[in-house]
């Protein structure tokens, strides 16, 4: 595939989960009080499944890595503040199958894409294994927060989750930037004063 619209789909998936960040922000800011918007949840669950296509079609398994384990997370919060069974049935089947089609697919055609994404020439080992432990400690502020809110009983935002969001976004960039990737690169940059910023704003609330 060309790679314009390859980055073009990486690109609108990493400004999806900007804008996410930016209406968290602006929110929080408003209540003065770290809040858990419905809207940051519906905008994650979009820009994670592009995000997973961008993963997909780079052959990058570490970007694929993080899509999977926060993607279900991201329909639980949506659902705990009652909005999941306002989506159609027809998106709500797409978005609960489609992991799951694709992990069927890899294995059936493990002889193609299976060196694809776990030999690929242009990722080292190394590389790989230091990205996707960027992934899963980012991705892992999401299932700390799983936790946390299902003790709460509501969808919130608990300190660690931001530190967990600044340690693995940094990861994440230092990644990109061996992959020469700029989707990651901006993308995850542009995070990091929202993840600041809502710690200052929990923090000022103690």
């Amino acid at each position: 595939m060309n790679n314009y619209i390859v980055f073009g789909i990486g690109f609108l998936a990493q400004a999806l989960f900007s804008a996410r960040l930016v209406v968290q922000w602006l929110l929080s800011e408003k209540a003065r009080k770290v809040v858990s918007p419905t809207s940051y949840w519906q905008i994650s669950i979009l820009a994670s499944y592009l995000l997973f296509v961008y993963g997909w079609l780079r052959d990058d398994f570490a970007i694929i890595l993080g899509q999977y384990i926060s993607y279900y997370i991201y329909i639980w919060n949506l659902n705990t503040k009652n909005h999941w069974k306002e989506l159609p049935a027809f998106i709500r089947l797409v978005l609960l199958l489609t992991p799951v089609l694709v992990i069927i697919y890899l294995l059936l055609t493990w002889d193609i894409n299976g060196p694809r994404l776990f030999r690929n020439a242009n990722i080292p080992l190394g590389l790989l294994i230091f990205g996707s432990m960027g992934q899963i400690i980012f991705t892992f502020r999401f299932i700390y927060q799983w936790f946390y809110s299902r003790h709460k009983g509501e969808s919130v935002f608990p300190v660690t989750f931001w530190v967990l969001s600044l340690l693995g976004s940094a990861i994440i960039v230092s990644y990109g930037i061996y992959r020469s990737d700029p989707v990651l690169i901006l993308g995850q940059s542009a995070g990091f004063i929202a993840y600041i910023r809502n710690l200052f704003i929990l923090r000022k609330n103690k």
